[in-house]
């Protein structure tokens, strides 16, 4: 079934905005990082390949430590105006900032050309649908010419130098709108002004970008978890493996060609709801990992959930048990994600 069909069809387009998402702490972090060496200084961080993007073309990427943890995950856009957008998650943003400055000046003593600006932005998730027809009728491009992940700075119902960026963290089509703190209220207003949309709250999206098998930080993937381990090796760009020069490359790299201690899976599951932290065991009762995530779907009208077992037991149609509320129930590993995404693909 498609969440057009479901959940995304009460909701129309749904729009993350409130005047408390205008506060850092409960927003993404956005950052610019300008220079000519700016590509340098972001491939040392992460794992992704920024070299290659085009013009407005952005990936998902990953910070990762020496070894070969997750620090955080990111997009990165390489605009047309000479420098990188980077959003990041508020949560991490102190050490995320301190990871960016700290190679900033690290590279600028070298003699490289770079630099980084915090940007007093909020985002704006509009998502659904129904997101780009409702966008058009405030914005003069043509959003037919803008595929998934790629972004364009526009005018968006009278507010200026918002940059769209078609994405969002829910399985959905959608854009993120990146608007000065200060217009954040007004363009928030004017969107709600056609009945379409409406304003969502995080457990709404909680709930789609688990069914479209999206991590949480913090939850379904963190420092102690590698890419392999995390079913992220996507994000490892193939020049960036051949080279193997990004942090915690020793650790994760070997770990593409072998078998991992344990991976993330989807879990679909009977009885009651599952949970972060519930147990999941093998038939004969051994406790094999724990839930990161779990919520019912309301697509689907079962119960879902991600977690980590022992690589032997993630292939999926694998016959498990999870432990809730002191009573064990059954559960399937199933292949993510639990339902199919509609991002916009030009083809």
């Amino acid at each position: 079934m498609q969440r057009a069909g479901s959940m995304m069809s009460h909701l129309g387009s749904c729009l993350q905005a409130l005047p408390s998402a205008l506060r850092r702490s409960l927003s993404s972090a956005q950052t610019k990082i300008f220079g000519h060496d700016r590509v340098k200084l972001m491939e040392s961080l992460v794992v992704g390949d920024i070299a290659e993007l085009k013009p407005n073309q952005g990936t998902l990427s990953l910070f990762t430590n020496e070894a070969g943890g997750i620090l955080d995950d990111l997009i990165v856009t390489n605009t047309s105006e000479g420098h990188l957008y980077v959003v990041s998650n508020a949560g991490c943003w102190e050490k995320d900032l301190t990871l960016m400055q700290d190679k900033v000046r690290e590279l600028q003593n070298m003699g490289n050309d770079v630099g980084l600006e915090v940007m007093d932005n909020a985002l704006l998730a509009l998502q659904g649908p129904t997101a780009a027809q409702v966008l058009q009728a405030g914005v003069a491009d043509d959003l037919r010419k803008l595929p998934f992940m790629t972004s364009a700075v526009m005018e968006v119902f009278g507010v200026s130098g918002c940059r769209v960026t078609r994405c969002g963290y829910t399985g959905e089509d959608g854009v993120e709108i990146s608007v000065l703190a200060a217009e954040a209220v007004r363009l928030a207003t004017a969107l709600l002004e056609n009945p379409e949309v409406k304003l969502a709250g995080l457990a709404a999206r909680d709930s789609l970008r688990l069914e479209a098998g999206l991590c949480l930080y913090g939850n379904d993937i963190d420092e102690h978890t590698t890419p392999v381990e995390g079913s992220l090796s996507w994000t490892l760009g193939k020049r960036r493996r051949a080279a193997m020069d990004f942090p915690g490359a020793s650790v994760i790299v070997p770990q593409l060609k072998g078998k991992v201690q344990r991976r993330r899976v989807g879990l679909m599951c009977e009885g009651a709801p599952v949970r972060a932290h519930n147990p999941i065991l093998s038939m004969e009762g051994t406790v094999l990992g724990a839930v990161t995530s779990g919520c019912p779907s309301p697509c689907l009208k079962k119960n879902v959930a991600m977690g980590y077992v022992p690589y032997e037991y993630s292939q999926p149609g694998t016959l498990l048990l999870v432990e809730v509320r002191r009573k064990q129930q059954m559960a399937m590993v199933s292949k993510m994600p639990f339902v199919p995404t509609n991002y916009y693909i030009l083809k």
